[in-house]
C-alpha cells in the first residue's frame, strides 16, 4: 500500500549479463508474471522488455536486455547495442552472473564495458541453488576484485530465493518522482510482440537443440473483436527460417509438430493476454533474414547497422 504522506519514487533498473545468465527469468519473478520468453538456447531474448514492479512507495521498472557477448554479425551486434541502450538511460544497473559458470571471458568484456563506461552495478550471482556453498564467497571475491560493486545479491530466480531482497533494497534507492505507469500495469511490450514471443519460445521448446537459432515469428494479422462480453483474438503469424530443412523441422511429419507448437502458443497467448484465442501460424522460409534491416525491427531491435 502508498502511504500519502511518501512522496513517490520511480526509476529504471537494467539487468545485464552474458548470455542464458537467467536476465528473462529474474524479470519474471520480479514481476510475477511471464513478461519475457526462456528457453535454453543463448540469446533467447533480442530486443528489450521492460517489467513494471511496484514496492511501497516506489514504481521499478526493470529492463530486460538481450545477452552481451563478443558479437560478429550484424544481427548480434544489433543485439548487444540494445543491451547498452537499456544500461544508458538506466537508474540502477544489476549485473547477473551465472554462478555455475563463474567468471568466464564474456563476464570479464562486460565489467571491462562497465569501467570504461564509468558505471556502478549491484552484482546478483544467479543460480546458487546449483553451486557448491564454498564456491560463492571464492566467485564473489574475484568479482570484486574486477569492479566495485555497490552491493551483492545471492539468489535462485527460478525458485525465487532472494527476489525480495533485491525488491526492497532498489525500491528504497529510485530517485522521487511521478510513476509512469498505471499501478496494475505489468510490462509496455505491444501485444502483437508479446504474441510472436510466446510463439517463438515455444519453438524453441518443442523443438530444443534441433532448431538453429535463426529464426524469427512475425505477427503478420491481428483480428479483434468483443463476443457476449469477452475478447476475442484472430491471429495469423508467420515463422520465419533461413533454409527449407528448417522449415521441415518446424512444420514436422504431416504438420504434427507446427500443430503441437501452436497448441501450446495458443493457450499461453490466451493466459498472457486473458482473451479467447485463435492462432494461425504459418512457415516461410527467408534466406540471410538476419542480413536484411527490415528484420531488426521485426525481432524488436531498434538499432540499424
Amino acid at each position: 500500500m502508498i502511504k500519502a504522506n511518501l512522496p513517490r519514487r520511480c526509476g529504471y533498473i537494467a539487468l545485464i549479463g552474458a548470455p542464458n545468465a537467467g536476465k528473462s527469468t529474474l524479470l519474471n519473478a520480479l514481476a510475477g508474471a511471464k513478461l519475457s520468453i526462456v528457453s535454453p538456447k543463448p540469446q533467447t531474448t533480442r530486443g528489450r522488455v521492460r517489467g513494471v514492479v511496484c514496492e511501497g512507495d516506489s514504481q521499478m521498472i526493470f529492463v530486460d536486455t538481450p545477452g552481451i557477448f563478443d558479437a560478429k554479425p550484424a544481427f548480434e551486434k544489433a543485439m548487444v547495442e540494445a543491451a547498452w541502450s537499456g544500461v544508458a538511460e538506466a537508474d540502477a544497473l544489476l549485473l547477473l552472473v551465472d554462478a555455475e559458470r563463474g567468471l568466464d571471458g564474456d563476464v570479464r568484456r562486460i565489467i571491462e564495458a562497465l569501467k570504461l563506461r564509468g558505471k556502478k552495478a549491484l552484482l546478483v550471482l544467479n543460480k546458487v541453488d546449483k553451486v557448491e556453498k564454498p564456491r560463492l564467497p571464492q566467485l564473489a571475491q574475484a568479482l570484486y576484485a574486477l569492479l566495485d560493486f555497490e552491493r551483492s545479491f545471492m539468489i535462485s530466480a527460478t525458485r525465487g530465493d532472494g527476489v525480495r531482497d533485491i525488491l526492497r533494497y532498489l525500491s528504497a534507492r529510485m530517485p522521487q518522482g511521478e510513476w509512469l505507469y498505471p499501478a496494475d500495469e505489468l510490462t509496455d511490450t505491444p501485444e502483437r510482440q508479446l504474441a510472436a514471443e510466446i510463439t517463438r519460445e515455444q519453438c524453441f521448446l518443442k523443438l530444443h537443440a534441433e532448431l538453429p537459432y535463426g529464426l524469427m515469428v512475425e505477427t503478420e494479422k491481428w483480428e479483434e473483436k468483443t463476443v457476449d462480453g469477452k475478447r476475442v483474438l484472430r491471429i495469423h503469424q508467420t515463422i520465419i527460417t533461413e533454409r527449407e530443412s528448417h522449415k521441415k523441422m518446424i512444420l514436422g511429419k504431416g504438420g504434427v509438430m507446427l500443430k503441437s507448437i501452436g497448441s501450446v502458443a495458443r493457450r499461453k497467448i490466451a493466459e498472457a493476454l486473458e482473451a479467447e484465442a485463435h492462432l494461425f501460424l504459418f512457415v516461410k522460409v527467408r534466406e540471410k533474414w538476419k542480413d536484411d534491416p527490415q528484420s531488426f525491427h521485426a525481432a524488436g531491435l531498434g538499432y540499424k547497422p
